[in-house]
């Protein structure tokens, strides 16, 4: 593997730890279970939905922002959140599959 080839690798690996740091909490998984329910939310509504101060909610949107789970609007002095579907569908893709499939064992992406 070249090194072009190993820092690809590594980037993607990156990418992906921070996506499912991101989904290895309940209550992140929550929000994006509400969010798809939903769709675009007012950070408002969320805060009412999950019994929860604005500040602690907004530590756990970031960490969704950041990892491109969810999308965010801004209107006026409102945030709204959104899943974002490709990105989720991205994650269930077989990309993911690839990286980790024995060499020889079927085709890949």
């Amino acid at each position: 593997m070249g090194s072009s080839s190993v820092n690809n690798l590594k980037q993607k690996l990156d990418q992906y730890e921070k996506k499912f740091k991101a989904l290895g909490d309940q209550r992140r998984l929550e929000i994006m279970y509400e969010l798809c329910q939903r769709g675009k939310t007012c950070v408002c509504d969320l805060t009412e939905v999950f019994d929860m101060p604005q500040s602690k909610l907004s530590y756990h949107l970031k960490i969704l922002l950041d990892a491109n789970l969810i999308t965010k609007e801004t209107r006026g002095t409102w945030s709204y959140y959104d899943l974002n579907d490709e990105e989720v569908n991205h994650l269930l893709s077989e990309e993911l599959c690839c990286i980790f499939r024995k060499a020889g064992k079927g085709s890949c992406c």
